[in-house]
């Protein structure tokens, strides 16, 4: 996976938006003004991108493929990293994605949720 491909998947998603944390050197993507996608680096300067999850799935996901953890800097049970140099197939990226951003997206007023979606 690339950066390229990640940033064009979270800003399709309808109502995202996008910023850039200067403070973290990461990429913020929100619906609603909800963060469910985060893009930057980890400790080590090895790129992640983190997403939101839940729980029993991200606990499964982390026993399946060693590349991705616990968030990097988040809730460790809401939140997984996915390193892009690991074996996870674009398929699995992609579904990811569209998870946290609908768990998200579900969480914000009903009105909210509308309007985004109209």
């Amino acid at each position: 996976m690339d950066k390229t491909t990640v940033d064009a998947l979270c800003r399709k998603q309808t109502g995202a938006t996008h910023d850039y944390q200067m403070d973290w050197e990461a990429d913020r993507y929100h619906v609603g003004g909800k963060m469910f996608a985060l893009l930057g680096e980890d400790s080590k300067g090895v790129p992640i991108l983190t997403v939101k999850c839940d729980p029993a799935r991200a606990e499964e996901l982390r026993e399946i493929y060693e590349g991705i953890v616990p968030g990097y800097h988040m809730n460790k049970s809401h939140w997984n990293s996915l390193y892009f140099d690991a074996d996870i197939p674009q398929e699995l990226w992609e579904k990811l994605i569209e998870h946290s951003y609908t768990l998200v997206l579900q969480k914000l007023p009903k009105r909210l949720q509308q309007e985004i979606l109209a």
